[in-house]
């Protein structure tokens, strides 16, 4: 049976987030190539028009980091919305939107580290780590903290060694 997707809030981008776990309970995160400082997040992106958020989650993951070698175990049960800050509002998405709204996957990686590559063609990362999930928050950009500590407090549990 596939959910009824709420009505969209036209002030949010609709987009979709990735907690991507290896096998030793690890969560990926990666430095924005954008950003000077220590700005790192989780894999996420915008959703297509007719693509699920499913189908937009392995598309990001294989953007973003060059693989989508992943499966699904769970995913956040609403939509998590964050506000950009002020003086970021005009500069992204030509200004059309406030902030995100996005569903959350929690994904088991499925393949070696070798296979991450951040040379894709729109490099959007400059490092990335393998990180305990009880860290992840406190590397994130202050403005998305409370979207990571939800999603760290609904999927966080499948952060857990094989």
């Amino acid at each position: 049976m596939i959910e009824p997707q709420p009505t969209p809030d036209p002030a949010y981008r609709r987009g979709v987030g990735i907690m991507l776990i290896n096998a030793q309970g690890q969560v990926f995160a990666a430095q924005r190539i954008d950003v000077k400082g220590e700005a790192w997040q989780m894999p996420q992106g915008g959703i297509d028009a007719g693509e699920s958020p499913e189908q937009a989650a392995l598309r990001e993951l294989e953007e973003e980091i060059g693989t989508n070698k992943a499966t699904i175990m769970g995913e956040t049960r609403d939509w998590l919305t964050y506000d950009l800050p002020t003086p970021l509002q005009g500069g992204l998405w030509r200004g059309r939107y406030k902030g995100q709204t996005q569903k959350w996957y929690a994904m088991r990686f499925t393949g070696v580290d070798a296979d991450i590559c951040l040379e894709t063609a729109h490099p959007e990362f400059r490092a990335w780590a393998w990180v305990p999930v009880a860290s992840l928050v406190e590397r994130i950009v202050p403005f998305k903290r409370a979207l990571y500590e939800a999603v760290v407090a609904e999927l966080g549990s499948y952060a857990r060694p094989l």
